[in-house]
């Protein structure tokens, strides 16, 4: 996660406010991202032919997975910089699902990944693979699994070299609480990056599948494959986003004999880029491009404001030819 805040911050008034800027500013963006990722859970839960379709299916994970996460790590942000104190239980497993949730949202980018290129490459067996039922069931259990592996050691290996005394404790919550030694980072850090490998040789293998169905397509299927190719991409890049905090750390160390200032904005910057960021793209890949989903989170947006508008319109149309019958009706009178 992300800290802010040090012992430093309550000698000097200028460094605190400054960073109550940021952290204004960090609350601020949250509330816009966690606004619509709740309308688009919303819009979600509202249709059945979202819920029954893969795609949407493991979309509403991601939506669900990145909420918790930034929450989470909102959390620990406020209390790192106002140096509120946790009991140590309680923070192991704050942290501990903030891990989990920091492996899920790749592993899940992967599984999308995979199901575009099911229903480009193999189109006639995606009904059998792709239903809602494996996806619930099985799909969903394997990302959970492979995503808990990192979380389980990091507390394994906690329990293993701490003391009981420190249980009891109360800290500054962050991640690296729970590295006693430097051989916990570093495993979990190689952990990580296998599991990165993996995830990258898989989008890979994806866009170059897709890609070559892209020149073998046909004028009519050739919209749809370009568009799930696109996808991939952006699903590789927001992937690329999400595991650059793996190297955050090793970025930050070289700077931590600088200035105080400069190594409290790189975090900030690094939070915004590598926290932020990736968990903003999932609305915009697939919550604005797709045009079934758009049209129905645009009515939950505007609470059906828009369909109020239409009816006004309607009847202003019709209100011209209802004047002019009038009209006649009251001539016809009089003659």
């Amino acid at each position: 996660m992300a800290n802010f805040a040090n012992e430093s911050i309550s000698i000097d008034p200028l460094l605190y406010a400054l960073l109550l800027q940021k952290v204004v500013l960090v609350q601020v963006l949250i509330g816009v991202f966690l606004y619509v990722n709740c309308l688009m859970i919303f819009t979600f839960l509202k249709k059945e032919m979202f819920r029954e379709d893969t795609r949407y299916i493991l979309f509403a994970q991601t939506l669900f997975v990145d909420s918790a996460f930034l929450v989470l790590c909102n959390l620990l942000l406020i209390c790192t910089h106002f140096q509120y104190h946790i009991h140590m239980i309680p923070c192991i497993l704050l942290c501990t699902a903030a891990a989990l949730f920091t492996s899920c949202t790749p592993m899940t980018l992967v599984a999308m990944c995979l199901e575009r290129y099911v229903a480009i490459c193999m189109p006639l067996r995606h009904a059998d693979i792709s239903t809602s039922r494996r996806t619930r069931f099985f799909g969903i259990l394997i990302i959970w699994g492979i995503s808990s592996i990192s979380p389980f050691f990091m507390l394994i290996a906690y329990i293993s070299v701490v003391t009981p005394s420190a249980l009891f404790s109360y800290v500054d919550c962050t991640v690296e609480v729970m590295y006693k030694e430097e051989w916990q980072a570093q495993t979990r850090f190689t952990i990580l990056l296998v599991l990165f490998i993996f995830m990258i040789i898989i989008v890979v293998f994806t866009y170059i599948k897709i890609m070559i169905a892209a020149r073998a397509a046909s004028s009519s299927k050739n919209k749809s494959t370009n568009k799930s190719r696109k996808t991939v991409m952006l699903h590789a890049f927001q992937l690329f986003l999400c595991v650059m905090p793996l190297l955050s750390t090793y970025i930050e160390k070289a700077f931590w004999n600088e200035d105080f200032m400069v190594l409290i904005n790189l975090k900030y910057s690094f939070f915004i880029m590598f926290f932020i960021a990736p968990r903003s793209l999932s609305p915009l890949i697939y919550g604005m491009r797709d045009e079934h989903f758009f049209s129905v989170l645009r009515q939950s947006a505007l609470w059906g404001f828009d369909n109020c508008l239409k009816t006004l319109s309607i009847h202003y149309k019709k209100k011209p030819n209802q004047t002019k019958e009038s009209l006649n009706q009251g001539l016809s009178i009089i003659a």
